[in-house]
């Protein structure tokens, strides 16, 4: 793959307490290009993102393991570092300008497909802050090598 890739990166979250809302439902959708390696059995994706309303960016770091480890490490204006593994929960502390919360991932399922000139990564999770149950999540990713 080559070092200059163009990421896509989409979520949704279901609200577990059963009140929907039509426009909550609607999946959060970054394209952005990134800077992509390969060191040591894992495939790591840099790229920086923008806080509309704020001066700074956060800086982010995908790490895709081979043994089905997923990790999102933000850095700047917030501060996570996010776990996914399936059928394990993960607890980490989010600062973000606002404040601090406890955010817990449960990774019910991830999927991850990695080709020549791409990765497709899937991942359904249910999401809880400061304890409490707050939604069902799928983040899917898409990693194309961009061509020169």
């Amino acid at each position: 793959m080559t070092k200059d890739v163009l990421l896509s990166i989409s979520g949704l979250h279901y609200d577990t307490a059963g009140i929907t809302d039509e426009d909550e439902n609607e999946p959060i959708e970054v394209i952005t290009p990134a800077m992509y390696y390969y060191k040591n059995g894992k495939h790591y994706v840099i790229y920086d993102e923008l806080v509309e309303g704020m001066p700074g960016t956060i800086k982010n770091k995908i790490r895709i393991a081979e043994d089905g480890k997923l990790e999102i490490m933000k850095s700047g204006l917030s501060h996570a570092h996010m776990i996914f593994e399936k059928d394990k929960i993960n607890m980490t502390q989010y600062e973000t300008p606002y404040g601090e919360l406890l955010v817990g991932t449960h990774t019910k399922d991830m999927q991850v497909e990695v080709t020549e000139q791409n990765i497709d990564v899937h991942v359904n999770y249910a999401l809880d802050v400061n304890s409490e149950m707050i939604a069902d999540c799928n983040i899917t990713m898409n990693i194309k090598a961009l061509e020169h």
